[in-house]
């Protein structure tokens, strides 16, 4: 879709700026305000995937659109995560923590060193993921063993995560990231996610669990308005920046409501890139437990956004002024005007589900 793209990138540029100038009014640097922002400005897929899969909802148009917007979202936390430890030293943070100490007159020099890493690890990545693991998970599949091949699987995937943070000094998280592209790359890759379902799962528990271990409560009573405000932002200003975005690209208010709905929460991006921050002093202890705190009851609330969907979608149809107005740039494109079915009579009209019916 033309609009994941762009409207993720002017959406996480509107989300930052807006977290940015909150924690500039808290009177955070720079630096702590850039990686705040970029944290509310994130929402997670997992989520998302859950809430689109138990309404039926992720092989629609609505749907494809919002996995599209957030897949464009996590690719440039990727670049933060690579460009965020080069870049510490100039924005008042210390490299220190995470690779050799620099200088600030050596930034550019740095920030081009590690880009050229991330190149020559994803060409490297390239090269194994389209010969090396097909071909070692195609040897592995005719042994016959359903436990061995569950086995490669993981070892792949630890393996590429801990060489790739050990040889080109990217985070383990990120390296994780490349490993599954990597396992993507294999026609096997669909038998090795459902193989590995119950592993993903199992981290996924453990992941939340450690984040609710960190997550600090006496943050709510302590801030109770930071917290309210971190909340807006990634339930109000996120949602109504993706919504109108949606609607400059001509598509219909109920897509722009579902892609709204979808961004109006943070996850696993969001505490990875807050903790990168942590550990490199460009991100106080508060913040890190605002962002937990936004992020526990952004996801809590999340399926109450997602059912006021459909209501909010009757409602604007019971009044054609309010949506004409909101739809006035896309409504010669997505609604058949009256006037055409003049003439027709006793016609059928097949409505398609599904992946067979929507195609």
């Amino acid at each position: 879709r033309t609009i994941a793209l762009p409207g993720a990138v002017a959406q996480i540029a509107t989300a930052t700026a807006i977290g940015a100038a909150m924690a500039h009014f808290w009177g955070w640097s720079l630096g702590e305000g850039l990686v705040f922002g970029l944290s509310l400005s994130v929402a997670s897929t997992v989520v998302l995937l859950r809430a689109l899969e138990e309404r039926n909802a992720l092989q629609s148009s609505e749907g494809k659109i919002a996995v599209g917007w957030l897949i464009v979202e996590d690719l440039a936390m990727v670049l933060a995560l690579v460009m965020l430890p080069a870049i510490a030293d100039s924005l008042g943070g210390d490299s220190s923590a995470v690779h050799a100490p620099g200088t600030s007159e050596d930034t550019s020099v740095t920030l081009l060193i590690t880009l050229a890493k991330v190149a020559l690890f994803v060409a490297l990545a390239l090269v194994v993921g389209k010969r090396v693991v097909p071909w070692l998970l195609m040897r592995v599949t005719r042994t016959g063993s359903r436990e061995l091949f569950t086995l490669s699987v993981l070892a792949i995937a630890l393996g590429i995560a801990y060489g790739s943070s050990a040889a080109f000094g990217v985070s383990f998280a990120l390296g994780a990231f490349f490993a599954g592209v990597i396992l993507s790359e294999s026609e096997l890759s669909h038998q090795a996610g459902a193989d590995s379902l119950p592993l993903k799962d199992a981290f996924a528990v453990l992941f939340f669990v450690s984040v609710g271990m960190l997550f600090d409560p006496s943050i709510v009573s302590r801030e109770p308005l930071a917290v309210i405000a971190v909340v807006a932002v990634i339930m109000v200003g996120k949602s109504l920046a993706a919504f109108v975005i949606v609607l400059a690209f001509r598509h219909p208010v109920r897509t722009a409501l579902t892609v709204s709905a979808s961004l109006a929460q943070i996850g696993e991006f969001s505490f990875i890139l807050a903790g990168l921050g942590a550990a490199l002093g460009l991100l106080p202890q508060e913040g890190r437990d605002l962002i937990l705190a936004g992020a526990l009851l952004s996801i809590a609330l999340n399926p109450i956004t997602f059912a006021g969907v459909a209501p909010m979608t009757r409602w604007l149809e019971s009044h054609p002024r309010v949506l004409a107005l909101l739809e006035r740039r896309g409504a010669e494109r997505h609604r058949i005007p009256v006037t055409s079915a003049v003439g027709f009579r006793d016609h059928a009209i097949v409505v398609g589900y599904g992946r067979v019916g929507g195609a």
